[in-house]
């Protein structure tokens, strides 16, 4: 039997990483959608269940923190469990890192630190 694709949603709101992202993952047999917003990615989340989120976390509007705590705490989406959240960041900043992992990422990726196929391989250690 066919293993079925992996359903990831790329929430991320510089249009080139977004785009790097998405051709890199469906390159790689991924079934990606995406959102540029946090608010958006929430409108996603509603009708969708995927096997990974990954959530930048400066975005306009809500940002992944927000959509984070969202998603655990709101019962719109029981579907979607947290600990396939793994956020993105620019940031090297601690604390906003421990505040994701205690609101239940599964993880971060510091963006600058990785080249696509860096990228491609922490995304799949995730389903490992």
């Amino acid at each position: 039997m066919a293993e079925t694709k992996k359903k990831i949603l790329v929430v991320e709101d510089e249009a080139v990483l977004l785009e790097l992202y998405t051709v890199t993952l469906r390159g790689n047999g991924y079934e990606v959608m995406t959102a540029e917003d946090g608010d958006k990615a929430l409108e996603v989340l509603k009708d969708n269940t995927f096997d990974l989120i990954l959530l930048d976390i400066m975005l306009p509007g809500k940002d992944g923190l927000e959509v984070l705590k969202t998603i655990k705490e709101d019962p719109t989406y029981e579907h979607q469990s947290p600990s396939t959240i793994m956020m993105l960041t620019n940031l090297n900043q601690d604390q906003v890192i421990s505040q994701a992992i205690l609101a239940g990422a599964r993880g971060y990726l510091v963006k600058s630190d990785y080249n696509p196929d860096q990228f491609l391989e922490a995304v799949k250690t995730t389903f490992s």
